[in-house]
């Protein structure tokens, strides 16, 4: 493992072959793309590459991750060579509360690139196709508020096929699961982290109203959904009513509308509906 240090910038044929193609095509783009066979968390490194004043643009992927997390401490599955794993270091300039939302779209868009699937979004920063979860992210901040500003955007993708743990089996699944046919994992790199530079470059320049409308059009969820949380030892429960123009989730309760800006949800969701652009 590599963990300490940004690993090297060698990976694996498909993702390495890919991404030359996409820094071929857009030179524009300041990347910086390291592998690793093994780490304990893409994030860990990224953070810590970030503090010591690595610039935007530094990905960090591995094949595993032996201790990769999701939100609220949760643990991330990550079977070896089934998935994309990887953190990308983002410096913005302003939008910081609709990051996690800018991302979500990212990510959706770069699979419908690569594979024709469009997932649909779940607040604050899930993916699924159908009833199951197919990807995932998580953003962590540290100096926020000052110009050193530097987040770390983890983002898990199940591309191939993998026995994940029993608690996780039954609601996961995969690109190649729900396309039918193989899937190129490295297109797939490529693809949501161009969309990731670009929609992240359209929020520091202060254009959120597309990033909002795109959100809300792949979140079925976001309205009409019973939800339920713990207000200390109190469970709330209302319908959700949409998300605002700071990205927090709007819920509707029996006695007024709440906004809900962070915590942990349950959901009673309606029926699915199919991906689509």
């Amino acid at each position: 493992m590599t963990d300490g240090r940004v690993p090297g910038p060698d990976g694996p044929p498909d993702v390495c072959h890919a991404f030359a193609g996409l820094i071929a095509r857009r030179p524009d783009l300041r990347l910086d793309l390291r592998w690793a066979p093994s780490l304990r968390s893409t994030m860990d490194v990224v953070a810590a590459a970030g503090e010591a004043g690595a610039p935007q643009g530094l990905i960090v992927g591995a094949e595993t991750q032996t201790d990769g997390r999701g939100r609220r401490g949760r643990r991330w599955s990550s079977p070896p060579g089934a998935g994309l794993y990887f953190s990308y270091l983002a410096r913005p300039t302003r939008g910081l509360g609709l990051l996690t939302l800018a991302a979500g779209v990212a990510v959706r868009a770069g699979i419908a690139r690569a594979t024709g699937l469009f997932p649909d979004l779940k607040w604050p920063n899930d993916l699924f196709l159908g009833a199951r979860k197919v990807a995932g992210l998580l953003a962590e901040g540290a100096r926020v508020g000052t110009p050193e500003a530097a987040i770390t955007l983890g983002v898990g993708i199940n591309v191939r096929p993998a026995a994940f743990p029993p608690d996780v089996g039954g609601r996961a699944t995969c690109l190649e699961a729900e396309a039918g046919r193989t899937v190129d994992r490295g297109l797939v790199l490529a693809a949501v982290v161009e969309e990731l530079c670009d929609t992240l470059a359209s929020l520091s320049a202060g254009t959120a109203d597309g990033i909002l409308h795109a959100w809300r059009a792949a979140s079925p969820s976001a309205e009409g959904a019973r939800v339920e949380w713990l207000d200390g030892e109190v469970v709330c429960a209302g319908v959700t009513a949409g998300v605002d123009s700071t990205g927090a989730l709007l819920v509707q309760t029996p006695t007024r509308l709440e906004r809900i800006i962070a915590g942990e949800l349950t959901w009673h969701l309606v029926s699915g509906r199919p991906g689509r652009p």
